[in-house]
């Protein structure tokens, strides 16, 4: 293989990373060397989309929905451009990176400066100051957010979580009969208990909304420390055919394996900090979406079990007073929508748990998640092999 066809595979390869969502497994990856250029498309829609502040002006008159029509096209039609361009995974010089980064800095304060200069007022809440200072926090918060998602490749993770689960919703009638008959053991007698219906009749919907964060960050914290010892345990095979077998459908389906390893496997490189997040984010963030299915499930599981079995009367013998009917669906009980979305948060996190710790349920739906890791780590064996040639 000639040095000009291995830089040229080695560059696909590194495409196939950042489309696969583990960015981070590219020889040398840094901020500015391959996550800032891949910023650019959404820095530059923070920066394009700031500029409708300016619409609201008194002087743009009947105009200003012309004007903001402008930014929205002109935001839209550079986001493309750029977004096409940072698929090649461009590399940006040393002064490039300096127009980029001083460039976004200045807009927080270069928009509300403008615009009071024209309008005489900042349109952002609570003054100029304030105002201003409002502006800063939410570019320096899209920044950080952008940076992190871009680092660990978020966006392509749950695009392929969201397909994923779309696959799965084919084979749907297996995946919810193997996994609701536990939820619904564990959860299905607390349902028809009074006193949390009577604490759901008066809860509010922000401190449910809690309750379910609360759940969620447990399940977070729970796939996390489970996460990183299946990872500790992955085994990885780097003999030739395994090679093979893993670069099928990628950029390195036709490396010379042989040559690669002429005397055996490959030896296996360690991971970094860096890595290791990304791939625990990345399983867990396929857990994750796993679970919202199963949890969607048990919310449509027990508002129709409610809707047949807990009728106006029971509710009102259970709360001690007429249910307060909800905001949405004035016909069904508010605390009926709240019971349901309480046990099917519940559930999510008790199903997310129960796949990663027993047998039958791991093979069934944990297992997929770790071949894909094992893949990964094989298809960087023989990317960093072919780059050191």
């Amino acid at each position: 293989m000639s040095t000009a066809a291995s830089r040229d595979l080695v560059r696909r390869t590194e495409r196939w990373f950042v489309r696969e969502g583990a960015p981070t497994m590219i020889e040398g990856y840094g901020f500015v060397s391959h996550v800032l250029p891949r910023m650019l498309p959404a820095l530059a829609l923070v920066t394009f989309a700031s500029l409708a502040w300016l619409v609201p002006l008194k002087t743009a008159g009947s105009k200003r929905w012309v004007l903001l029509g402008v930014v929205v096209v002109v935001t839209l039609v550079v986001w493309k451009a750029l977004s096409l361009f940072v698929r090649r995974l461009p590399a940006f010089s040393r002064r490039a990176t300096i127009a980029v980064l001083a460039g976004y800095a200045v807009m927080p304060v270069a928009v509300p400066l403008l615009q009071l200069a024209v309008d005489d007022t900042v349109t952002a809440p609570g003054g100029d100051a304030v105002g201003l200072l409002g502006f800063v926090i939410f570019f320096a918060a899209a920044f950080a957010a952008t940076e992190l998602a871009t680092t660990y490749g978020l966006g392509a993770l749950l695009r392929g979580a969201i397909r994923h689960t779309v696959q799965d919703l084919g084979n749907s009638v297996h995946l919810l009969g193997r996994a609701l008959p536990p939820m619904l053991f564990v959860t299905l007698f607390l349902f028809f208990t009074g006193e949390l219906w009577q604490a759901m009749n008066q809860l509010s919907w922000l401190r449910v909304s809690l309750i379910v964060a609360l759940f969620a960050a447990i399940t977070v914290l729970a796939a996390a420390a489970r996460l990183r010892d299946e990872i500790g345990r992955v085994e990885q095979d780097l003999s030739p055919p395994v090679l093979a077998a893993a670069c099928q459908g990628t950029p390195l389906a036709g490396a010379p394996v042989d040559e690669l390893a002429p005397d055996g496997p490959l030896q296996a490189t360690r991971l970094n900090g860096r890595q290791m997040r990304n791939l625990l984010v990345m399983l867990a963030l396929r857990q994750l979406v796993q679970a919202a299915v199963v949890g969607l499930a048990l919310f449509a599981f027990f508002v129709v079990l409610g809707l047949i079995v807990v009728t106006p009367a029971v509710a009102e013998q259970w709360i001690g007073a007429p249910p307060n009917p909800s905001v949405l669906v004035p016909a069904v009980p508010a605390a009926l929508l709240r019971n349901a979305t309480l046990f099917a948060a519940f559930g999510s996190m008790y199903f997310a748990v129960i796949s990663m710790s027993d047998a039958d349920h791991r093979r069934q739906f944990f297992a997929p998640m770790i071949e894909r890791v094992e893949r990964t780590l094989a298809v960087r064996a023989v990317y960093l092999a072919v780059r050191e040639r």
